[in-house]
């Protein structure tokens, strides 16, 4: 007995991805994780460390570094499911290679965050130098 789904409906089974899909993704992974372990990490404790070491003075944007890394990981993480679950090569590539610079991207960010930062407290810290030296020199 055949029911009003299963009658006259032919099932194609699905087509496997290609090997170039599963290289794409591979190389993405290896990528994304040498940048972040390689580069962000290193780089984010590198500037907590400045700022720790000088009193605050370099400010270090720990929330907005924060919700920059978190951001940055999930749309890296959709990026590379995607490139896993094509069918097509090329479009797999694509998104690896769009996981890699968002993963770039989120490894400037707090460079940017922390030299802005440092911009704006050294606005700040001129005029503290001058009144500590009109204080010295009497």
């Amino acid at each position: 007995m055949t029911t009003a789904w299963s009658g006259n409906r032919r099932t194609r089974p699905r087509r496997p991805r290609p090997r170039g899909v599963w290289v794409a993704s591979g190389i993405g992974v290896v990528l994304v994780l040498a940048t972040a372990l390689g580069a962000f990490l290193p780089l984010v404790g590198f500037l907590g460390g400045v700022t720790a070491t000088t009193s605050g003075l370099v400010p270090f944007p720990f929330v907005r570094v924060t919700v920059v890394a978190l951001l940055g990981a999930v749309v890296v993480l959709a990026l590379l499911v995607l490139a896993a679950t094509r069918r097509h090569t090329t479009t797999a590539t694509i998104a690896v290679v769009l996981a890699v610079l968002v993963a770039l991207a989120v490894t400037v960010v707090p460079v940017v965050l922390v030299a802005v930062g440092s911009a704006d407290r050294a606005g700040d810290v001129w005029p503290i130098i001058t009144e500590l030296w009109e204080r010295f020199t009497g």
